[in-house]
């Protein structure tokens, strides 16, 4: 059915396309200055003190030598492969046993599903804090680990809810004739949930990997060893302390302070691509994962 174009309605469209334009405009202007700024000189980007919109740069078009800088940062490639390790084998494991918890509670002939539902609900405004939870991780033994970072916000229990959400929305026929035909509750999710709730699942992974590619904060708590370290504190290092580029040697080619800016601006946009690549195949999942079971009848 075509909708009628009123002019309350046209009016509503312009204003809002000019809105979200100055909005878009707002956020893309910085980074594209930080890119900018990773291929210009480094000298006209320690002079210049506004916005860079384009590459300044006297022997060429651009220049790449913050990037073969970076390059050279042996902590900042392991950081690299550290947080590769730990975002995806944090989003398998997400994804696997937040689609368990919330197909447990999901059925309605699970045992005492209301209460567990409220008591997962409970444990997003209480928790026991920051030092209880580290007594309890030293315990384990896995303070300074790699499973330290991977089980920290391993499950949150708004994912689980949107996925049980998403969950409740199928037909109760489509498991009822799988169980006829013998599929037990494993089959049942794994082989015809997941798959009919991808873009669920993608929302709920994607949610995950950022939060996890950018996160600092457990690691600079529980990790010691620098082997280690995620990304993320790599670059904490290299942007406010200055101290993460010690493994480069920078005889070569001049002064530090005359590539510090160039630097700094070069691992941002190193550390930043991968999600910046990522997203935009994700994107379409956003509003049908995150709208299921919102809207009945």
């Amino acid at each position: 059915m075509k909708i009628r174009e009123t002019t309350g309605r046209i009016v509503f469209k312009v204003v809002n396309t000019i809105i979200l334009s100055i909005l878009g405009f707002i956020c893309l202007v910085p980074l594209w200055h930080v890119l900018m700024a990773s291929i210009s000189d480094p000298t006209d980007v320690t002079r210049m003190s506004g916005v860079i919109l384009w590459p300044l740069s006297e022997s060429g078009p651009v220049t790449l030598k913050g990037y073969s800088i970076v390059l050279r940062n042996n902590s900042l490639i392991r950081g690299y492969a550290n947080t590769f390790f730990y975002v995806g084998a944090g989003c398998f494991l997400c994804v696997v046993f937040s689609s368990l918890a919330a197909y447990c509670i999901s059925r309605k002939r699970t045992m005492w599903m209301k209460y567990l539902t409220i008591m997962l609900t409970l444990t997003m405004f209480f928790n026991g804090g920051l030092i209880p939870t580290y007594l309890v991780n030293r315990a384990l033994h896995i303070v300074n680990t790699r499973w330290v970072i991977i089980v920290m916000g391993l499950i949150g229990i708004f994912n689980i809810i949107i996925i049980k959400t998403a969950f409740q929305s199928l037909p109760a026929s489509l498991e009822e004739s799988a169980q006829l035909d013998g599929a037990g509750h494993i089959t049942i999710l794994f082989k015809i949930v997941l798959p009919l709730t991808k873009a669920t699942i993608a929302v709920i992974a994607l949610f995950y990997a950022v939060g996890k590619w950018n996160e600092y904060l457990t690691a600079a708590i529980y990790l010691t060893n620098r082997k280690l370290y995620p990304l993320q504190i790599i670059l904490r290092e290299i942007l406010i302390e200055n101290s993460g580029s010690s493994e480069i040697d920078l005889s070569s080619l001049g002064s530090f302070d005359n590539y510090k800016k160039l630097i700094q601006y070069s691992t941002i946009i190193f550390a930043t691509a991968p999600i910046l690549c990522v997203y935009p195949f994700v994107q379409k999942y956003f509003v049908k994962g995150v709208m299921i079971g919102s809207i009945k009848g």
